[in-house]
């Protein structure tokens, strides 16, 4: 990652990409009390059901059109499989959600697969996500190709060559194989596939966690000029609050499969209010060294989501509730409010939320 870029990615709430106006406040995607449980089974022969693991247990935001939604969170805590069943590759154990004004919870198919064209997504790891065996523009084109996008193949290869060319690539990367591109070539393919269909939504998973970070200030700079220019909305999924700092309009901090803070990218950085994410915050490496933070250092690991904690499910690590010992935070889960002092649109689930 360059100093400049790195310097922009912490040097505040400033740095924040400015929201749409024409269609600012319009949500595309809307997320509520959405559940998704995987089953935990035993026995080879007669498999009984033990418990489940809840990846997502009722997490509710909305991504308003044109913007970014940065979803943060240490490895585990479910914003990954929150991405995914936002756009139904998993079907949720429960909730709703609500996309271009149409609820597709359980809409199965055909339906589906229409609406799939409009939903795309930018997957982690740029190699295991390309086919080794097909060509580049053979990767590319084949949401036009399932869509129907296309009525020749030299169509095909013309809008094929333009969206390599949106993303950096030449026309020479068109007959290629995914082994001969580096990684930060490898994913702009992988953004360039996302893109074909032409999609409104696009949930981007981790997209630079596995590149050199050489690379990884490059893919940001263009995925924030392709949102520039396409009108594109995000669902910016990373463990890296510098990055998010320097894409997201909005950010919702999750824990254990629960969000426990969301709100403006700006009022969240500026003033965090739940101690889960001070200390996201603190563990944020300070490009100056003369600037000193505050070390915050939680104790423990995160608990199981096969079995999580009564009541709010951060007091076992919790810094607030080792000094107070709130019989509150051990019983009751708080809800996501806003809280007293908040910005617009602030909120916290935490029975200290701001102190």
């Amino acid at each position: 990652m360059s100093a400049d870029t790195a310097a922009a990615m912490d040097a505040g709430p400033s740095t924040a990409p400015a929201a749409p106006v024409a269609e600012a406040g319009q949500p595309l995607l809307s997320v509520a009390d959405l559940r998704m449980y995987f089953p935990v089974t035993e026995g080879l022969i007669f498999e009984r059901h033990v418990g489940d693991v809840r990846a997502v247990d009722d997490v509710s935001f909305d991504v308003r059109r044109g913007e970014t939604l940065g979803l943060v969170g240490e490895s585990g805590c479910g914003k990954s499989t929150t991405g995914r069943t936002a756009l139904r590759l998993y079907k949720p154990t429960a909730g709703r959600i609500v996309f271009d004004g149409l609820d597709i919870t359980k809409i199965e198919g055909e339906a589906l697969r229409q609406m799939r064209r409009h939903m795309q997504m930018i997957f982690q790891d740029p190699v295991g996500s390309l086919n080794p065996r097909m060509r580049i523009e053979d990767i590319v084109a084949e949401p036009l190709d399932v869509h129907r996008l296309c009525r020749t193949r030299a169509e095909r290869r013309e809008r094929v060559a333009a969206l390599l060319a949106r993303v950096g690539l030449g026309p020479d990367a068109l007959m290629r194989r995914p082994h001969e591109l580096s990684g930060g070539q490898r994913q702009r393919v992988g953004i360039a596939r996302a893109l074909a269909p032409g999609p409104k939504l696009v949930v981007a998973d981790e997209p630079i966690s596995a590149l050199d970070v050489s690379i990884q200030a490059q893919i940001v700079n263009l995925l924030a000029d392709l949102q520039a220019a396409e009108r594109l909305t995000f669902l910016f999924i990373s463990h890296d609050l510098r990055v998010v700092r320097h894409l997201a309009h909005e950010v919702a901090v999750m824990y254990l499969g629960n969000v426990v803070e969301i709100g403006p990218a700006s009022a969240l950085y500026a003033a965090p209010a739940h101690p889960y994410t001070r200390a996201l915050l603190a563990a944020v490496p300070v490009a100056d060294p003369e600037r000193r933070r505050a070390r915050l250092v939680l104790e423990g690991d995160p608990p199981s989501p096969l079995a999580p904690p009564a009541g709010c499910r951060f007091h076992p690590r919790c810094p607030i509730y080792a000094e107070l010992r709130d019989p509150r935070c051990a019983t009751e889960p708080p809800p996501l409010a806003p809280f007293a002092g908040a910005a617009q649109d602030h909120r916290a689930a935490c029975h200290y939320a701001g102190r």
